[in-house]
């Protein structure tokens, strides 16, 4: 019972620490995270025949704990293999030394199925005696052997690659490295100990250093990267305004307050910006941006506190709350008294339409912004005649 339940913990810690690691993602692109996943697959494998094998011999079960052994054996060969197959993808390298860490693995994992079909007739790998008690053979100790080179030279090769590698990835192939270390030191220990589950303590040695030193530090990269992405994606390119899918996110967070009664009022400011054709045709296009740039300092100039949206070539909106809900009037009517002036002077010329939400009239947001859209229009034709 001693035995199983050494396997049991580390079973138990291993699924418990690498949990988000066996998620199968939707966007399962990393190759090395995918070979990791597989990895731990093949250790979990291993961690459950070795906890039924302690439980099976106890008992002295010949024919189960026999079939056990081989099973142990061969999910351990394959755990090098799915190894070696990681470690090649992290470092991406396709080289020759990466095809001789992978032909090792699969040579450890062929090895091991041919002379456990030998062990049928002649027990070379491991037998049974006298009150069915575990003995141990000379192919036993070689597949060990070999199973240890394997992952010591993957080790090596790692800290390698290493010294010419900077930042945290220097770190992570380090562990990396020395994970593989661990696991070649429990698999002598395993070979010198073979009634104790040492290689399986060793996998879970080994995995939680890649998780907490390696994983973790990649998924927090990850984090960071969609971040930056999202920040990116919700910022106008051109304006340096909020975006179109920044507002559509914007509008449904208003309806959601809406609904929940959180939010009571607020207010749609929407603009057009007049003769941006014209000097797209007359000036170029690099005008017409420069253009829509001074349009949009100028509303962020007036609506210092609202989130102001750009949300088509020369449309923009502003939805008000707080402070600029309050002095609406008041911003409105300094805006267009610039704008007046501007189109007196051959500036930028913004036409604007202000309404306010009512939860009497309104269904939802888009009846705001079609009032707000059709004072807009009107202005436009003001500004024009």
């Amino acid at each position: 019972m001693y035995y199983s339940s050494i396997g049991l913990i580390s079973l138990i810690v291993v699924v418990i620490i690498n949990f988000n690691a066996l998620k199968k993602l939707k966007d399962d692109s990393n190759e090395a995270k995918r070979r990791y996943r597989h990895f731990l697959y093949g250790v979990i494998i291993y961690l459950i025949s070795d906890i039924l094998w302690g439980t099976l011999y106890e008992k002295r079960w010949l024919i189960p704990v026999y079939t056990d052994t081989m099973l142990f054996f061969i999910s351990m060969a394959f755990s090098v293999l799915l190894w070696t197959r990681y470690v090649t993808s992290y470092l991406k390298s396709n080289g020759v030394f990466s095809k001789f860490l992978l032909g090792g693995g699969w040579l450890v994992l062929t090895y091991q199925i041919v002379a456990l079909i030998i062990n049928f007739f002649i027990p070379i790998f491991f037998s049974f005696g006298q009150d069915n008690e575990y003995v141990t053979g000379k192919a036993r100790y070689i597949t060990l052997f070999i199973q240890m080179g394997i992952y010591f030279i993957t080790s090596v090769y790692t800290l390698a690659v290493a010294v010419n590698v900077e930042g945290e990835n220097k770190s992570h192939h380090r562990t990396i490295g020395f994970s593989g270390i661990v696991m070649t030191v429990f698999i002598a220990l395993q070979s010198r100990f073979p009634l104790m589950p040492l290689y399986a303590i060793g996998c879970l040695f080994a995995t939680c250093m890649v998780h907490s030193f390696v994983y973790k530090d990649e998924t927090t990269e990850m984090g960071r990267e969609i971040g930056t992405a999202k920040r990116m994606a919700y910022r106008d390119a051109l304006t340096g305004v909020k975006s179109k899918l920044a507002y559509l996110e914007a509008l449904s967070s208003l309806e959601t307050r809406i609904e929940e009664g959180t939010l009571k009022q607020y207010g749609v400011v929407v603009f057009d910006v007049n003769e941006l054709k014209k000097i797209n045709d007359t000036q170029g296009h690099d005008a017409g941006d420069e253009y829509i740039k001074n349009a949009s300092r100028l509303i962020c100039n007036y609506y210092k506190h609202s989130p102001v949206f750009r949300i088509g070539g020369d449309e923009f909106v502003v939805i008000l709350e707080g402070e600029d809900f309050e002095d609406r009037h008041f911003i409105l009517e300094a805006f267009e008294t610039m704008v007046e002036e501007d189109r007196k002077n051959g500036k930028v010329v913004i036409a604007s339409g202000m309404t306010d939400y009512r939860p009497e009239e309104d269904g939802n947001y888009n009846d705001v912004f079609k009032r707000a859209d059709k004072k807009m229009y009107e202005r436009k034709l003001y500004l024009k005649g």
